[in-house]
């Protein structure tokens, strides 16, 4: 079924629209929610409670051409709220150490540079991410959006881990300068 389908069921407020969904993205956002949690049990209620926050989200939005993008970003909000509730992120190494990889590119959050207007920010990313061409893009998201291993990104690209770890590596630096260049503090 085609998204903008699944969309109407929604907006018809038919119990349809949930079944639909778990089978054409139960999967892409299962796996989306147990890298973020790094529990099975647990993504699943994740993906359960974007079936619910969807369903209450829809209408007013009407993700017709964008639904996955818009189911995706409800399970990471979730998962990531979930592992800040449980505590999870401070034991996770490896959130720690995505945290560790951006903190060069973002000012201290204390630091009176920080302050700055979150549609600002998140419009210099979009301006950064845009201007990427595609491959480097998907890593990029594969990385600090979707929160993929190394060794997936490799996987899914063909290349070796450690070209995937420089090419991060050079994708940081860019991005600290692109946020210098536009005033945002570093």
């Amino acid at each position: 079924m085609e998204d903008e389908e699944i969309v109407e069921l929604f907006l018809k407020r038919e119990e349809s629209a949930l079944a639909e969904t778990a089978d054409k993205y139960g999967r892409r956002l299962a796996s989306l929610a147990k890298h973020i949690t790094q529990d099975e049990f647990t993504a699943d209620e994740c993906v359960n409670d974007t079936y619910l926050e969807a369903w209450n989200s829809i209408p007013p939005n009407e993700p017709r051409n964008y639904l996955y993008p818009f189911l995706a970003r409800i399970t990471r909000h979730i998962s990531l709220n979930r592992c800040e509730k449980t505590h999870a992120l401070k034991r996770s190494g490896q959130y720690v150490d995505l945290g560790d990889e951006l903190d060069e590119c973002f000012a201290a959050p204390d630091s009176t540079e920080s302050v700055v207007d979150d549609m600002v920010l998140k419009e210099s990313l979009n301006r950064f991410l845009a201007g990427l061409d595609e491959e480097r893009r998907n890593i990029f998201l594969r990385r600090y959006w979707f929160f993929d291993e190394i060794s997936e990104i490799a996987e899914r690209t063909g290349y070796s881990e450690s070209k995937i770890k420089s090419m991060l590596m050079r994708l940081r630096g860019k991005l600290r300068e692109h946020l210098e260049n536009e005033g945002i503090g570093v």
